[in-house]
């Protein structure tokens, strides 16, 4: 897995720019019932973070650690889904959650509420929003999902949230 992120250094001007990426080699094992699974992974978190300042030297930081990580995919009934997801991570004592049960709409995909729980050492992030999960497109499925999101160094804010899956 591989990510990464441009945002604000800082909230007032001269903001500076601060560049994130962040990689995850993970193996795992994945129990199958039906069409539900239940999958858990272990392996390496490695996130690098450049700051480029407006007035100033950049500052380089790469940070090491452990990763676990669970996926669960439960079809209680026909036409519903529960997914659950987790990690924990040693970089920054990261910690993250996110639950969201899903109902079959006529067209295929699933629609539902999602709740997502986020922190590390010095952050946190609550989101609360609703998700459309399992479109079919171009050989991928996608999932979007949007809502409202509460951290602890901004104001509450909207978010938007775009997933792809490749199926072989």
């Amino acid at each position: 897995k591989a990510g990464g992120s441009q945002e604000e250094t800082r909230r007032r001007k001269p903001h500076g720019v601060t560049y994130k990426s962040e990689t995850q080699a993970l193996l795992g094992y994945e129990w199958r019932v039906g069409s539900s699974f239940l999958a858990l992974y272990a392996g390496s978190d490695v996130e690098s973070e450049q700051r480029v300042e407006a007035f100033g030297p950049s500052f380089i930081a790469t940070r090491y650690g452990a990763r676990v990580q669970a996926d669960l995919w439960i079809v209680p009934t026909p036409g519903m889904i529960v997914q659950a997801n987790a990690y924990l991570s040693t970089v920054n004592g990261r910690l993250w959650a996110r639950v969201a049960p899903g109902w079959q709409v006529p067209a295929g995909f699933h629609v539902g509420p999602e709740f997502e729980a986020y922190r590390e050492r010095d952050y946190r992030k609550l989101r609360l929003g609703l998700h459309l999960t399992g479109l079919r497109f171009l050989g991928l499925e996608w999932r979007l999902s949007g809502g409202l999101q509460s951290t602890s160094n901004r104001p509450s804010e909207y978010y938007c949230t775009l997933g792809l899956h490749w199926q072989r």
